[in-house]
Protein backbone atom coordinates (compact mmCIF):
# COMPACT_ATOMS: atom_id res chain seq x y z
CA UNK A 1 0.00 0.00 0.00
CA UNK A 2 1.30 3.63 -0.93
CA UNK A 3 0.09 6.90 -1.02
CA UNK A 4 0.64 8.34 -4.59
CA UNK A 5 1.38 11.81 -4.94
CA UNK A 6 1.25 13.13 -9.05
CA UNK A 7 0.63 16.02 -10.87
CA UNK A 8 -0.50 15.28 -14.82
CA UNK A 9 -0.03 17.84 -17.49
CA UNK A 10 -1.64 18.11 -20.63
CA UNK A 11 1.20 18.67 -23.55
CA UNK A 12 0.86 21.17 -26.89
CA UNK A 13 0.85 19.48 -29.73
CA UNK A 14 3.66 21.88 -30.84
CA UNK A 15 5.89 20.78 -28.24
CA UNK A 16 5.72 17.41 -28.25
CA UNK A 17 8.48 16.17 -30.13
CA UNK A 18 10.85 18.88 -28.02
CA UNK A 19 9.51 17.09 -25.02
CA UNK A 20 10.37 13.90 -26.10
CA UNK A 21 13.66 14.87 -26.80
CA UNK A 22 14.32 15.86 -23.47
CA UNK A 23 12.93 12.71 -22.11
CA UNK A 24 15.26 10.59 -24.39
CA UNK A 25 18.46 9.97 -22.26
CA UNK A 26 20.34 7.26 -22.26
CA UNK A 27 18.29 6.24 -18.93
CA UNK A 28 15.66 6.83 -20.09
CA UNK A 29 13.03 3.67 -20.44
CA UNK A 30 10.40 3.34 -23.94
CA UNK A 31 7.53 0.53 -23.45
CA UNK A 32 4.28 -0.13 -25.20
CA UNK A 33 1.29 -0.03 -22.17
CA UNK A 34 -2.20 -1.36 -22.59
CA UNK A 35 -4.52 -1.22 -19.56
CA UNK A 36 -8.44 -2.10 -19.07
CA UNK A 37 -10.44 -0.46 -16.20
CA UNK A 38 -13.20 -2.66 -14.68
CA UNK A 39 -16.27 -1.08 -13.11
CA UNK A 40 -20.25 -2.28 -12.65
CA UNK A 41 -22.71 -1.59 -15.30
CA UNK A 42 -23.80 1.50 -12.97
CA UNK A 43 -20.57 3.14 -12.49
CA UNK A 44 -20.35 2.35 -8.75
CA UNK A 45 -16.43 2.67 -8.41
CA UNK A 46 -16.55 5.59 -10.88
CA UNK A 47 -19.02 7.23 -8.97
CA UNK A 48 -17.02 6.69 -5.78
CA UNK A 49 -13.69 7.89 -7.69
CA UNK A 50 -12.42 4.46 -7.39
CA UNK A 51 -10.05 2.98 -9.86
CA UNK A 52 -9.39 -0.99 -10.67
CA UNK A 53 -7.25 -1.65 -13.48
CA UNK A 54 -5.12 -4.42 -15.03
CA UNK A 55 -1.92 -2.78 -17.33
CA UNK A 56 0.41 -4.81 -19.29
CA UNK A 57 3.57 -3.26 -18.70
CA UNK A 58 6.18 -5.48 -21.37
CA UNK A 59 5.36 -8.74 -21.09
CA UNK A 60 4.04 -8.38 -17.20
CA UNK A 61 0.64 -7.63 -15.86
CA UNK A 62 0.16 -5.44 -12.93
CA UNK A 63 -3.42 -5.01 -11.08
CA UNK A 64 -3.47 -1.79 -9.68
CA UNK A 65 -6.21 -0.20 -7.03
CA UNK A 66 -6.47 3.68 -6.51
CA UNK A 67 -9.08 5.62 -4.25
CA UNK A 68 -9.06 8.69 -2.71
CA UNK A 69 -7.83 9.02 1.05
CA UNK A 70 -11.03 9.30 3.19
CA UNK A 71 -10.52 12.89 4.33
CA UNK A 72 -10.16 14.12 0.67
CA UNK A 73 -10.53 18.05 1.70
CA UNK A 74 -7.59 17.17 4.38
CA UNK A 75 -5.39 15.55 2.13
CA UNK A 76 -5.10 17.85 -0.66
CA UNK A 77 -6.25 17.16 -4.56
CA UNK A 78 -2.71 15.60 -5.23
CA UNK A 79 -2.70 12.08 -3.03
CA UNK A 80 -4.29 9.13 -3.78
CA UNK A 81 -4.39 5.84 -1.69
CA UNK A 82 -2.92 3.08 -4.28
CA UNK A 83 -2.02 -0.83 -4.19
CA UNK A 84 -0.32 -2.63 -6.93
CA UNK A 85 -0.22 -6.32 -7.00
CA UNK A 86 2.56 -8.10 -9.74
CA UNK A 87 -0.16 -10.50 -12.17
CA UNK A 88 1.23 -14.03 -13.35
CA UNK A 89 0.34 -15.16 -16.64
CA UNK A 90 -0.26 -14.13 -20.31
CA UNK A 91 -4.03 -13.10 -19.81
CA UNK A 92 -4.97 -11.78 -16.67
CA UNK A 93 -8.38 -11.24 -14.64
CA UNK A 94 -9.18 -8.96 -11.74
CA UNK A 95 -9.10 -10.38 -8.36
CA UNK A 96 -10.30 -8.61 -5.59
CA UNK A 97 -8.53 -10.29 -3.11
CA UNK A 98 -5.31 -9.27 -4.39
CA UNK A 99 -6.19 -5.97 -2.49
CA UNK A 100 -7.14 -7.34 0.64
CA UNK A 101 -6.05 -6.19 3.90
CA UNK A 102 -5.62 -2.92 2.74
CA UNK A 103 -6.93 0.75 2.95
CA UNK A 104 -7.74 0.56 -0.71
CA UNK A 105 -9.46 -2.83 -0.76
CA UNK A 106 -11.30 -1.89 2.31
CA UNK A 107 -12.72 0.88 -0.26
CA UNK A 108 -13.70 -1.10 -3.03
CA UNK A 109 -15.50 -3.61 -0.49
CA UNK A 110 -17.87 -0.97 0.98
CA UNK A 111 -18.30 0.31 -2.28
CA UNK A 112 -19.49 -2.97 -3.78
CA UNK A 113 -21.21 -3.73 -0.60
CA UNK A 114 -23.28 -0.85 -1.17
CA UNK A 115 -23.97 -1.11 -4.64
CA UNK A 116 -25.19 -5.22 -3.71
CA UNK A 117 -28.83 -6.27 -4.73
CA UNK A 118 -31.38 -7.55 -2.42
CA UNK A 119 -29.81 -10.91 -1.86
CA UNK A 120 -26.29 -8.75 -0.78
CA UNK A 121 -24.49 -10.05 -4.11
CA UNK A 122 -22.51 -7.12 -5.25
CA UNK A 123 -23.07 -6.67 -9.00
CA UNK A 124 -20.16 -8.12 -11.02
CA UNK A 125 -17.00 -6.20 -12.40
CA UNK A 126 -17.11 -5.87 -16.20
CA UNK A 127 -14.03 -4.07 -18.67
CA UNK A 128 -15.58 -0.80 -19.15
CA UNK A 129 -12.66 0.93 -20.82
CA UNK A 130 -8.94 1.11 -22.19
CA UNK A 131 -6.06 2.40 -22.81
CA UNK A 132 -2.75 2.09 -25.05
CA UNK A 133 -0.39 4.18 -24.92
CA UNK A 134 3.41 4.46 -25.27
CA UNK A 135 5.57 5.35 -22.79
CA UNK A 136 8.56 7.38 -22.23
CA UNK A 137 9.93 7.17 -18.33
CA UNK A 138 13.15 9.01 -17.10
CA UNK A 139 13.52 9.53 -13.17
CA UNK A 140 15.34 12.96 -12.04
CA UNK A 141 16.42 13.84 -8.86
CA UNK A 142 15.62 17.37 -7.72
CA UNK A 143 15.90 19.07 -4.64
CA UNK A 144 16.11 15.70 -2.84
CA UNK A 145 13.30 14.57 -4.59
CA UNK A 146 13.31 11.28 -6.55
CA UNK A 147 10.58 12.12 -9.20
CA UNK A 148 9.07 9.77 -12.21
CA UNK A 149 8.36 11.83 -15.94
CA UNK A 150 6.03 9.52 -17.59
CA UNK A 151 4.88 10.92 -20.77
CA UNK A 152 1.75 8.70 -22.22
CA UNK A 153 1.01 9.22 -26.25
CA UNK A 154 -2.34 7.73 -27.39
CA UNK A 155 -5.80 7.19 -26.89
CA UNK A 156 -9.01 5.94 -24.57
CA UNK A 157 -11.47 3.55 -25.84
CA UNK A 158 -14.62 2.70 -25.07
CA UNK A 159 -17.78 1.22 -26.51
CA UNK A 160 -16.84 2.43 -30.14
CA UNK A 161 -15.75 5.37 -28.87
CA UNK A 162 -12.08 7.03 -28.62
CA UNK A 163 -9.83 10.08 -27.17
CA UNK A 164 -6.45 10.90 -27.58
CA UNK A 165 -4.15 10.67 -24.62
CA UNK A 166 -1.04 12.89 -24.30
CA UNK A 167 0.31 14.12 -20.84
CA UNK A 168 3.26 14.13 -18.84
CA UNK A 169 2.83 12.81 -15.12
CA UNK A 170 5.50 14.03 -12.69
CA UNK A 171 5.48 10.90 -9.50
CA UNK A 172 7.32 11.40 -6.49
CA UNK A 173 9.42 8.15 -5.74
CA UNK A 174 10.96 9.53 -2.66
CA UNK A 175 11.90 12.95 -0.41
CA UNK A 176 10.10 15.90 -0.12
CA UNK A 177 6.90 16.89 -2.49
CA UNK A 178 8.31 20.76 -3.02
CA UNK A 179 11.39 18.84 -4.99
CA UNK A 180 8.55 17.72 -7.43
CA UNK A 181 7.05 20.70 -7.38
CA UNK A 182 9.93 22.53 -8.37
CA UNK A 183 10.89 20.28 -10.59
CA UNK A 184 7.53 20.35 -12.55
CA UNK A 185 7.85 24.04 -12.58
CA UNK A 186 10.85 24.23 -15.25
CA UNK A 187 9.46 21.74 -17.14
CA UNK A 188 5.92 24.12 -17.27
CA UNK A 189 8.09 26.87 -17.95
CA UNK A 190 10.35 25.27 -20.45
CA UNK A 191 7.08 23.71 -22.36
CA UNK A 192 4.09 25.46 -21.51
CA UNK A 193 2.51 22.51 -19.98
CA UNK A 194 -0.80 22.80 -19.11
CA UNK A 195 -1.86 21.11 -15.14
CA UNK A 196 -5.03 18.43 -15.71
CA UNK A 197 -6.35 16.67 -12.35
CA UNK A 198 -8.47 14.50 -14.90
CA UNK A 199 -6.95 10.94 -14.56
CA UNK A 200 -6.95 8.24 -17.11
CA UNK A 201 -9.66 6.54 -15.32
CA UNK A 202 -11.91 9.73 -14.74
CA UNK A 203 -12.07 10.28 -18.62
CA UNK A 204 -12.21 6.81 -19.78
CA UNK A 205 -15.14 6.40 -17.42
CA UNK A 206 -17.30 9.72 -18.90
CA UNK A 207 -15.91 7.93 -22.56
CA UNK A 208 -17.63 4.65 -21.56
CA UNK A 209 -20.75 6.62 -20.52
CA UNK A 210 -20.60 8.90 -23.61
CA UNK A 211 -20.50 12.19 -21.45
CA UNK A 212 -18.40 15.14 -21.55
CA UNK A 213 -17.19 15.89 -18.41
CA UNK A 214 -17.95 15.11 -14.63
CA UNK A 215 -19.90 16.91 -12.28
CA UNK A 216 -18.42 19.94 -10.68
CA UNK A 217 -16.70 19.66 -7.50
CA UNK A 218 -18.02 21.17 -4.59
CA UNK A 219 -16.79 22.73 -1.59
CA UNK A 220 -16.17 20.47 1.45
CA UNK A 221 -15.25 22.22 4.80
CA UNK A 222 -12.03 21.05 6.44
CA UNK A 223 -12.38 19.13 9.64
CA UNK A 224 -10.44 21.49 11.98
CA UNK A 225 -10.26 20.62 15.60
CA UNK A 226 -10.39 23.31 18.12
CA UNK A 227 -6.98 22.74 19.84
CA UNK A 228 -5.25 22.01 16.26
CA UNK A 229 -2.09 24.81 15.69
CA UNK A 230 -3.12 28.12 13.72
CA UNK A 231 -0.53 26.59 11.22
CA UNK A 232 -1.77 23.66 10.61
CA UNK A 233 -5.56 24.62 10.45
CA UNK A 234 -4.21 27.66 8.07
CA UNK A 235 -2.88 25.00 5.85
CA UNK A 236 -6.44 22.22 5.90
CA UNK A 237 -8.35 25.49 4.95
CA UNK A 238 -5.50 25.99 1.92
CA UNK A 239 -5.91 22.59 0.69
CA UNK A 240 -9.97 22.49 1.15
CA UNK A 241 -9.86 25.52 -1.68
CA UNK A 242 -7.16 24.06 -4.00
CA UNK A 243 -9.31 20.81 -3.97
CA UNK A 244 -11.85 22.39 -5.27
CA UNK A 245 -10.24 25.05 -7.74
CA UNK A 246 -7.98 22.87 -9.55
CA UNK A 247 -10.26 19.86 -10.52
CA UNK A 248 -13.35 22.62 -12.07
CA UNK A 249 -10.06 24.33 -13.42
CA UNK A 250 -8.90 21.41 -15.23
CA UNK A 251 -12.79 20.88 -16.46
CA UNK A 252 -12.74 24.44 -18.13
CA UNK A 253 -9.22 24.63 -19.38
CA UNK A 254 -10.17 21.29 -21.57
CA UNK A 255 -12.97 22.94 -23.14
CA UNK A 256 -15.75 20.85 -21.65
CA UNK A 257 -16.56 22.57 -18.38
CA UNK A 258 -20.29 24.03 -17.88
CA UNK A 259 -20.99 27.51 -16.56
CA UNK A 260 -21.61 25.40 -12.95
CA UNK A 261 -18.11 24.58 -13.32
CA UNK A 262 -17.05 27.91 -13.96
CA UNK A 263 -19.60 29.15 -10.83
CA UNK A 264 -17.67 26.63 -8.23
CA UNK A 265 -14.39 27.80 -9.74
CA UNK A 266 -15.09 31.25 -8.86
CA UNK A 267 -16.59 29.90 -5.07
CA UNK A 268 -12.87 27.90 -4.31
CA UNK A 269 -11.02 30.77 -5.22
CA UNK A 270 -13.22 33.29 -3.36
CA UNK A 271 -12.62 30.53 -0.32
CA UNK A 272 -8.57 30.66 -1.13
CA UNK A 273 -8.53 34.36 -1.30
CA UNK A 274 -10.58 34.98 2.08
CA UNK A 275 -8.28 32.49 3.89
CA UNK A 276 -5.27 34.72 2.55
CA UNK A 277 -7.09 38.25 3.42
CA UNK A 278 -8.71 37.06 6.55
CA UNK A 279 -5.59 35.10 8.28
CA UNK A 280 -2.73 36.31 6.31
CA UNK A 281 -1.35 38.24 9.03
CA UNK A 282 -0.59 34.31 10.25
CA UNK A 283 1.10 33.25 6.73
CA UNK A 284 2.36 36.08 4.51
CA UNK A 285 3.71 33.34 1.86
CA UNK A 286 -0.07 32.89 1.46
CA UNK A 287 -1.09 36.57 1.32
CA UNK A 288 1.51 37.31 -1.63
CA UNK A 289 0.32 34.61 -3.93
CA UNK A 290 -3.43 35.77 -3.31
CA UNK A 291 -2.30 39.02 -4.48
CA UNK A 292 -0.33 37.32 -7.29
CA UNK A 293 -0.90 39.28 -10.85
CA UNK A 294 -1.60 36.07 -12.62
CA UNK A 295 -4.92 35.34 -10.11
CA UNK A 296 -5.99 38.57 -10.33
CA UNK A 297 -6.06 38.44 -14.21
CA UNK A 298 -8.13 35.01 -14.15
CA UNK A 299 -10.43 36.82 -11.67
CA UNK A 300 -11.12 39.75 -14.00
CA UNK A 301 -11.01 37.41 -16.84
CA UNK A 302 -14.10 34.62 -15.05
CA UNK A 303 -15.93 37.20 -13.50
CA UNK A 304 -16.68 39.03 -17.26
CA UNK A 305 -17.02 34.90 -18.20
CA UNK A 306 -19.52 34.85 -15.30
CA UNK A 307 -21.26 37.95 -16.23
CA UNK A 308 -22.11 36.80 -19.28
CA UNK A 309 -23.54 33.15 -18.45
CA UNK A 310 -25.50 35.36 -16.00
CA UNK A 311 -26.96 37.85 -18.56
CA UNK A 312 -27.55 35.10 -21.05
CA UNK A 313 -29.08 32.33 -18.71
CA UNK A 314 -30.86 34.55 -16.61
CA UNK A 315 -31.51 38.48 -17.67
CA UNK A 316 -32.20 37.43 -20.68
CA UNK A 317 -35.22 34.89 -20.13
CA UNK A 318 -36.40 37.69 -17.37
CA UNK A 319 -36.83 40.30 -20.35
CA UNK A 320 -38.20 37.89 -22.68
CA UNK A 321 -40.97 36.71 -20.17
CA UNK A 322 -41.60 40.28 -19.67
CA UNK A 323 -42.39 41.20 -23.58
CA UNK A 324 -38.89 41.90 -24.75
CA UNK A 325 -38.31 42.00 -28.46
CA UNK A 326 -35.62 39.81 -29.61
CA UNK A 327 -32.08 41.00 -29.59
CA UNK A 328 -29.01 40.00 -29.80
CA UNK A 329 -27.26 38.60 -26.51
CA UNK A 330 -24.89 39.34 -24.35
CA UNK A 331 -24.74 42.67 -26.20
CA UNK A 332 -22.10 43.27 -28.11
CA UNK A 333 -18.72 44.24 -25.53
CA UNK A 334 -16.55 45.00 -28.34
CA UNK A 335 -13.56 42.51 -29.13
CA UNK A 336 -14.23 38.91 -28.51
CA UNK A 337 -13.69 37.62 -24.36
CA UNK A 338 -10.94 35.51 -24.34
CA UNK A 339 -12.45 31.64 -23.37
CA UNK A 340 -12.22 30.39 -19.89
CA UNK A 341 -10.02 27.71 -21.24
CA UNK A 342 -7.48 30.44 -22.54
CA UNK A 343 -7.25 32.05 -19.27
CA UNK A 344 -6.43 28.93 -17.70
CA UNK A 345 -3.63 28.15 -19.96
CA UNK A 346 -1.91 31.46 -19.04
CA UNK A 347 2.02 30.14 -18.18
CA UNK A 348 2.14 32.52 -15.08
CA UNK A 349 -1.00 30.68 -13.84
CA UNK A 350 0.10 27.48 -13.76
CA UNK A 351 3.46 28.61 -12.05
CA UNK A 352 1.28 30.09 -9.54
CA UNK A 353 -1.04 26.11 -9.16
CA UNK A 354 2.50 25.13 -8.00
CA UNK A 355 3.30 27.65 -5.99
CA UNK A 356 -0.24 27.31 -4.21
CA UNK A 357 0.46 23.42 -3.74
CA UNK A 358 3.85 23.76 -2.16
CA UNK A 359 2.05 26.34 0.26
CA UNK A 360 -0.54 23.48 0.95
CA UNK A 361 1.94 20.95 1.56
CA UNK A 362 4.15 22.99 3.70
CA UNK A 363 2.78 24.14 6.83
CA UNK A 364 3.17 28.23 7.55
CA UNK A 365 6.51 29.02 8.97
CA UNK A 366 6.63 31.40 12.04
CA UNK A 367 2.83 30.80 12.34
CA UNK A 368 1.57 31.56 15.80
CA UNK A 369 0.99 28.30 18.10
CA UNK A 370 -2.30 29.75 19.38
CA UNK A 371 -5.19 26.60 19.10
CA UNK A 372 -7.14 27.46 15.86
CA UNK A 373 -10.07 28.66 17.15
CA UNK A 374 -8.67 30.71 19.86
CA UNK A 375 -6.43 31.95 16.49
CA UNK A 376 -8.33 32.32 13.78
CA UNK A 377 -11.60 33.45 15.26
CA UNK A 378 -10.62 37.31 15.79
CA UNK A 379 -10.09 37.98 11.93
CA UNK A 380 -14.33 36.73 11.27
CA UNK A 381 -14.96 38.90 14.61
CA UNK A 382 -13.41 42.09 13.22
CA UNK A 383 -15.15 41.60 9.98
CA UNK A 384 -18.90 40.76 11.04
CA UNK A 385 -17.96 44.37 12.87
CA UNK A 386 -17.67 46.06 9.53
CA UNK A 387 -21.12 44.64 8.52
CA UNK A 388 -23.10 45.13 11.18
CA UNK A 389 -22.25 48.72 11.26
CA UNK A 390 -22.59 48.92 6.99
CA UNK A 391 -25.53 47.13 7.57
CA UNK A 392 -27.51 49.11 9.39
CA UNK A 393 -27.05 52.16 7.69
CA UNK A 394 -27.46 50.27 4.59
CA UNK A 395 -29.36 53.08 2.82
CA UNK A 396 -27.08 55.70 3.52
CA UNK A 397 -24.28 53.45 1.46
CA UNK A 398 -23.93 54.70 -2.06
CA UNK A 399 -23.45 52.41 -4.74
CA UNK A 400 -19.55 51.53 -3.87
CA UNK A 401 -20.53 51.16 -0.26
CA UNK A 402 -23.24 48.88 -1.22
CA UNK A 403 -20.52 46.46 -3.30
CA UNK A 404 -17.88 46.55 -0.71
CA UNK A 405 -20.39 45.51 2.07
CA UNK A 406 -21.57 42.31 -0.67
CA UNK A 407 -17.79 41.55 -0.86
CA UNK A 408 -17.43 41.55 2.94
CA UNK A 409 -20.40 39.17 2.85
CA UNK A 410 -19.03 37.08 1.07
CA UNK A 411 -15.61 36.75 2.54
CA UNK A 412 -17.58 36.71 6.50
CA UNK A 413 -19.47 33.94 4.77
CA UNK A 414 -16.69 31.67 3.51
CA UNK A 415 -14.40 32.17 6.35
CA UNK A 416 -17.41 31.27 8.74
CA UNK A 417 -17.88 28.14 6.07
CA UNK A 418 -14.51 27.28 6.45
CA UNK A 419 -13.91 27.13 10.30
CA UNK A 420 -17.80 25.50 10.38
CA UNK A 421 -16.20 22.64 12.31
CA UNK A 422 -14.94 24.73 15.23
CA UNK A 423 -18.63 26.68 16.27
CA UNK A 424 -21.85 25.78 17.77
CA UNK A 425 -23.80 24.29 14.43
CA UNK A 426 -27.02 26.09 15.13
CA UNK A 427 -26.06 29.32 15.61
CA UNK A 428 -23.60 29.12 13.01
CA UNK A 429 -26.34 28.11 10.74
CA UNK A 430 -28.56 30.68 11.26
CA UNK A 431 -26.15 33.33 10.83
CA UNK A 432 -24.70 31.28 7.12
CA UNK A 433 -28.91 31.69 6.42
CA UNK A 434 -28.97 35.15 6.98
CA UNK A 435 -25.73 35.68 4.84
CA UNK A 436 -26.66 33.85 1.89
CA UNK A 437 -29.71 35.85 1.50
CA UNK A 438 -28.49 39.15 1.60
CA UNK A 439 -25.22 37.62 -1.03
CA UNK A 440 -28.10 36.29 -2.84
CA UNK A 441 -30.27 39.67 -2.71
CA UNK A 442 -27.30 42.08 -3.30
CA UNK A 443 -26.12 39.85 -5.93
CA UNK A 444 -29.36 39.84 -7.87
CA UNK A 445 -29.12 43.62 -7.69
CA UNK A 446 -25.71 44.06 -8.72
CA UNK A 447 -26.68 41.66 -11.82
CA UNK A 448 -29.51 43.76 -12.88
CA UNK A 449 -27.23 47.03 -12.79
CA UNK A 450 -24.46 44.80 -15.04
CA UNK A 451 -27.43 44.33 -17.44
CA UNK A 452 -28.95 47.80 -17.60
CA UNK A 453 -25.65 49.15 -18.34
CA UNK A 454 -24.83 47.14 -20.78
CA UNK A 455 -28.32 47.49 -22.63
CA UNK A 456 -27.37 51.35 -22.22
CA UNK A 457 -24.45 50.51 -24.51
CA UNK A 458 -26.15 48.64 -26.94
CA UNK A 459 -28.88 50.99 -27.52
CA UNK A 460 -26.41 53.02 -29.45
CA UNK A 461 -26.17 50.38 -32.24
CA UNK A 462 -29.96 48.28 -31.73
CA UNK A 463 -33.02 50.24 -30.70
CA UNK A 464 -34.71 46.89 -29.50
CA UNK A 465 -32.83 47.43 -26.40
CA UNK A 466 -34.24 50.16 -24.91
CA UNK A 467 -37.16 47.95 -23.90
CA UNK A 468 -34.47 46.24 -21.56
CA UNK A 469 -33.43 49.55 -20.48
CA UNK A 470 -36.83 50.66 -19.57
CA UNK A 471 -37.90 47.26 -17.62
CA UNK A 472 -34.22 46.99 -16.07
CA UNK A 473 -34.40 50.74 -14.71
CA UNK A 474 -38.08 49.71 -13.08
CA UNK A 475 -36.89 46.94 -12.04
CA UNK A 476 -34.15 48.50 -9.93
CA UNK A 477 -35.91 50.22 -6.82
CA UNK A 478 -37.29 46.87 -6.31
CA UNK A 479 -34.22 45.38 -6.19
CA UNK A 480 -32.92 47.41 -3.65
CA UNK A 481 -35.52 47.31 -1.52
CA UNK A 482 -35.29 43.34 -1.22
CA UNK A 483 -31.42 44.36 -0.56
CA UNK A 484 -32.51 46.84 2.05
CA UNK A 485 -34.71 43.97 3.68
CA UNK A 486 -32.53 41.08 3.43
CA UNK A 487 -29.22 42.97 4.78
CA UNK A 488 -31.40 44.04 7.73
CA UNK A 489 -30.82 40.73 10.01
CA UNK A 490 -27.28 41.26 9.67
CA UNK A 491 -27.49 44.75 11.84
CA UNK A 492 -27.85 42.90 14.67
CA UNK A 493 -25.53 41.00 16.67
CA UNK A 494 -26.05 37.41 15.55
CA UNK A 495 -23.32 35.23 18.21
CA UNK A 496 -21.94 32.42 16.77
CA UNK A 497 -18.54 31.48 18.19
CA UNK A 498 -18.52 29.59 22.04
CA UNK A 499 -18.20 31.72 25.09
CA UNK A 500 -15.62 33.96 25.41
CA UNK A 501 -15.12 34.47 21.31
CA UNK A 502 -18.45 36.11 20.95
CA UNK A 503 -19.28 36.87 16.95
Amino acid sequence: MSVEIELKYQVPAAQLTALRRALATPGARRQPMAARYFDTDGQHLAAARVALRLRREGQHWVQTLKCEPPARAAAGPLLRLEHNVPVAGAVAEPELARHAGTEAGERLAQVLAAAAGADGTPPPLRERYATEVSRITRIVRHQGATVELALDVGELRAGGRSAPVCELEFELLAGPPQGLLALAARWVTRFGLVLDLRSKSERGSLLAAAQAVSAPTMAVAPALQPRMPVAQALQHMVRSALAQVLPNASALQAGVGTPEHLHQLRVGLRRLRSVARLFGAHWPELASAAEDPALAQLWRGLGAARDRDVLADSVLPALLAAGAPAMDWPPAAGSRAPAASELLAVPDLQLLWLRLLALAMGAPAGAAAAPARAGLLPALKALQRRVRRDARRFEQLDDAARHRLRRRIKRLRYGLELLSTLLPRRRLARLLQALREAQDALGDSNDASLALQACRQQVATDPRAWFAVGWLSARAPVLRAASAEAVRPLARRLRVAPRGHKL
